[in-house]
This record gives structure tokens, C-alpha cells and sequence, in this order.
């Protein structure tokens, strides 16, 4: 029976849903409701973006029992809400079983789209925490999924975030918030390894069929790994990975906090904690202060993601049967991130063919932004804006080693002698981002949230979701951090 199905009062957000990974059943999660918060709820920002994707009507934020349900106040008609288990290695250590601590999934549209509320409370998986957000960790979130979505990479979406003046206790006393996210799926690694370590292969067996069914269906029918369906959704997996951790490192984007249970099996970012995009281009940078050994430093980035693909391998041996099969799975991880990566540079740089020469272009630029910290994105957008007829000043402006920066510019420039001018400026155009979610946007935005100022919140959205786009009049939010920014301090606390 339904949790809900003795509810009278229930709200309706013209949705209709499936069971999805609930028919799984019980050895995979556990049936619960969210728990209320305290205070009358608020919203504090919503992306319209992602009800569209959702399907909500036009109106969906004009009920309060949507706002009372996307904070966990009304149960969502039609729903049977659930926390599901999980385990992983947290900073290369086993951590053993852990779960949704305080994500409570709602269910599956018709659509195929997964509607999760973070911070809705306790659930079995909360080790001992409180189960809720604050509002700092949930405005970053918010915004930097769909600043993500913005900039081309997977990610995980986030509709909205509803506040609550309800007390929530960390290194200080802070206000609760709850953000409802949206994704095709929440499934981690961490899923699989936890039955693959309680050794519980029935379990692994129908958790990787459900996933190569729904989501990876060509597994099924492939002649890799001589028909080998679970070799097979492992390279698949470890493709996607190795696609999205290019689109990181080329935008300048540091997750933080990359423990297996963080990572998707659909190759989407996910869990935004300790992330941070680069200021100054220091390839060693740790954006987590939790990061103490720099395990998650930038440049480590693509290292970890073939780490954890390697744990996820180890999961999935019992299916793949073979030690020598599951290792040949991951070879590609070795081939398509470096590919990626080049193409993602290249458009950087406004090629859109490959030649003779471009690798060490690129390695070359990248070693002369090291050198001094250059700022990254805005290093990236002047020289889009030089291609596109602006003289080169203000990218040499950036250097004090002009020497060097000018031979690096004259070899690019002699690259392109021969290619369209135009053509080249617009690709760079819309690969160099203008607008980034820097720390220092994120805290002015919540410094202004905290005093009940949410309109910050939708003025920084507005320009992440079209970062590419220059936006006249909000150059502020493009330019240079302000000094305190070096300061903030981001850590797995949340």
C-alpha cells in the first residue's frame, strides 16, 4: 500500500508518475515521508527552465501546496516517497554502506525524470545527522546546476529551493532550505558497490539490468566483449565519464568532493558541496577545504574519475565474470578523455579540425596561464573577443610575461592564417563562457538571501543559463574577484 494512499490533502503538480526505481523494491530503499519544517516555507529562487523540462504548467508556483510539498510540508498526489541505500569510497577510503542522508525521492514522471527533495529530513541512511540544508549549500547548488546546464556540460537540474526560518546547526546556526531536484536518474556508483561488497549478487544483477534496460539498452545487443552486456555498460559508463570530466577540466571546473558515491552512472555532475570554478588558473588548486591531502586538487580530477571507474569495475566482477574483461572495459576512459579533451580545447581556440600541432597549442597556453594565475575565464573570453575583431591588448594586459605571451599568440595566430576569421571567433564564442559561478557571486548572493534579498538569486540565474551571451550591463558579474575571494572557504559541510 501506499504511504499516502489515506491522504486527503495532498498537492497536484499536473504530473503524472511512474514507479521506476521503486519496483525494484525494498532491499533497495525505504519508503518514508519527508518531515515538515517548523516554519512557514518561502521560495527563494526556481528555475522556469527546469518546469518546462518537467512538464509543470505555466502556473505551478502559484499554489501554495506546491510550495508546501517541494519543502516536504504536503505529500505530492500520486507519490510514494523514498530514500534509497547506497555505499562508496569517500577520499579513497571505504566508508561502507551509506545512502540518501537527507534526499528524499518523490518518484519517476511519465516523462522518465526523477524528482528529488535534498534536505527534507532524516531518513535511515542520515548516520546520525540532522537530514536537512542550509541555505547557503542549496542556493550553490541551485544555481550551479543549471549554470552546468548552461554552459553544455551533464548535470543533474534543480527546479527550485524553498526556504524556512527553521534553526539548522553547523559550525554555526543557519536557516534550513530544501532544493528539488530533477534528474533522468540518481543511481551512483556507490549503488552498485554496496550490494557487490554485502555480496548480494541477485541484487547487483537486478539494480545493472534495470540500468542497461532503461538507460544504456544498446548493451544488450552489442558484439563487444564477445555480447558481455555488463563489460559493455561498463565501458559505456566510463565513455560518459570520460567525456564529462573533459568538459571540467577545458571550462575550469573543480567538483570538490569526487567519492564514488558522488558519481553518476548516467555521466552527469552531481552532488554540488565544496565545487568551485577556477579564478586563477592553477592546475594543483583545492577547492575543498575538507581536501586536506589534495585528492580532489584540479589536476587530479581526471585520475579520480578512472579511480572510481576502477572501484566500479571491481562492483560489477561478479556480472562481467572476467578480471581481464572488466580491465578491458575501462581501456577506453584512456583514449576518449585525452580526444575530448583536445576537441574541447580546440574549440577554445576556434578550430574546429584538428592538425599537426594543436596539442602542443594547447599544452603551451595552458603552461603560460599556470605560470601566473591567469584568470581563466576571463583569459578565454578576451581572446575570443580578439578573434572576433577586438585588437589583442587586452589579453596581453593580462601577462606580465608579454614575451612569452606573444610568441604563444603569434604561433595562433599563424595557425589560423589560413582559416575563416569569422567562423573561428563565433566558435570561440560559444565555447568561452563570459559568466561563470565564482565563489565570490555565490556568497554576495547569499549574503543577500540571508536577509530575505532573493532577487540576486534570479539576477545570477538569468545569466547562467545563458553564460555564452554578453548581457549588457551586467559586466560586474564578469569581471575580476575582489580580493576577499581567495578567502572563502568552502568545505564538505553543508
Amino acid at each position: 500500500m501506499s504511504l499516502l494512499a489515506e491522504d486527503t490533502a495532498a498537492a497536484d503538480l499536473g504530473l503524472r508518475w511512474k514507479p521506476g526505481f521503486r519496483a525494484l523494491g525494498p532491499a533497495f530503499l525505504t519508503e518514508l515521508r519527508p518531515t515538515p519544517l517548523p516554519d512557514p516555507p518561502y521560495w527563494v529562487g526556481h528555475s522556469e527552465a527546469a518546469a518546462r523540462m518537467l512538464g509543470l504548467p505555466a502556473d505551478w508556483r502559484q499554489s501554495e501546496g506546491t510550495l508546501a510539498a517541494l519543502t516536504g510540508n504536503l505529500p505530492v498526489a500520486g507519490t510514494q516517497p523514498f530514500a534509497t541505500v547506497y555505499s562508496g569510497h569517500q577520499f579513497g577510503v571505504w566508508a561502507g554502506q551509506l545512502g540518501d542522508g537527507r534526499a528524499i525521492m518523490l518518484g519517476e514522471t511519465e516523462g522518465g525524470l526523477e524528482v528529488q527533495l535534498k534536505g527534507a529530513g532524516r531518513t535511515p541512511y542520515s548516520r546520525g545527522a540532522d537530514g536537512r540544508a542550509v541555505l547557503r549549500s542549496s542556493i550553490r547548488e541551485f544555481l550551479c546546476s543549471e549554470a552546468m546546464h548552461g554552459l553544455g556540460i551533464p548535470t543533474t537540474r534543480a527546479l527550485c529551493i524553498t526556504g524556512s526560518d527553521a534553526r539548522v546547526y553547523r559550525e554555526m546556526p543557519e536557516t534550513a532550505a530544501v532544493v528539488t531536484r530533477v534528474a533522468p536518474s540518481f543511481i551512483r556508483f556507490g549503488h552498485f558497490e554496496h550490494f557487490s561488497a554485502n555480496q548480494r549478487e541477485t541484487e547487483l544483477r537486478a539494480l545493472a539490468d534495470y540500468v542497461i534496460d532503461r538507460y544504456y539498452p544498446a548493451c544488450r545487443t552489442t558484439d563487444r566483449f564477445n555480447g558481455n552486456a555488463y563489460a559493455a555498460f561498463l565501458e559505456a559508463v566510463s565513455e560518459r565519464t570520460a567525456a564529462l570530466l573533459a568538459q571540467w577540466q577545458a571550462v575550469g571546473f573543480c567538483h570538490g568532493v569526487m567519492n564514488t558515491d558522488n558519481m553518476s552512472i548516467l555521466g552527469l555532475t552531481i552532488d554540488y558541496g565544496p565545487f568551485q570554478f577556477l579564478d586563477g588558473f592553477d592546475p594543483r588548486h583545492i577547492c575543498n577545504h575538507s581536501d586536506t591531502s589534495g585528492r580532489y586538487a584540479f589536476n587530479q580530477q581526471p585520475n579520480v574519475a578512472y579511480w572510481n571507474l576502477f572501484c566500479l569495475a571491481q562492483a560489477l566482477l561478479p556480472l562481467i565474470g572476467d578480471q581481464e574483461i572488466a580491465i578491458a572495459a575501462l581501456e577506453s576512459y584512456k583514449t576518449v578523455f585525452p580526444r575530448e579533451f583536445e576537441g574541447r580545447m580546440r574549440a577554445k581556440l576556434g578550430l574546429a579540425e584538428a592538425a599537426e600541432g594543436d596539442r602542443a597549442l594547447i599544452e603551451a597556453v595552458l603552461k603560460l596561464l599556470a605560470a601566473e594565475k591567469v584568470d581563466y575565464t576571463i583569459f578565454w573570453r578576451r581572446l575570443s573577443q580578439h578573434m572576433d575583431g577586438g585588437n589583442a591588448e587586452p589579453v596581453r594586459d593580462l601577462f606580465l610575461d608579454r614575451a612569452g605571451f606573444d610568441a604563444w599568440l603569434l604561433s595562433f595566430s599563424q595557425r589560423h592564417a589560413q582559416l575563416p576569421r569569422a567562423q573561428a571567433a563565433d566558435l570561440m564564442l560559444k565555447s568561452n563562457p563570459k559568466y561563470v559561478l565564482r565563489n565570490h557571486l555565490g556568497q554576495q548572493t547569499i549574503e543577500a538571501a540571508s536577509q530575505k534579498d532573493f532577487s540576486a538569486v534570479a539576477t545570477l540565474l538569468a545569466l547562467l543559463e545563458t553564460p555564452f551571451e554578453e548581457h549588457p550591463g551586467a559586466d560586474a558579474y564578469a569581471g575580476f574577484p575582489p580580493d576577499w575571494a581567495s578567502t572563502i572557504e568552502i568545505s564538505c559541510s553543508s
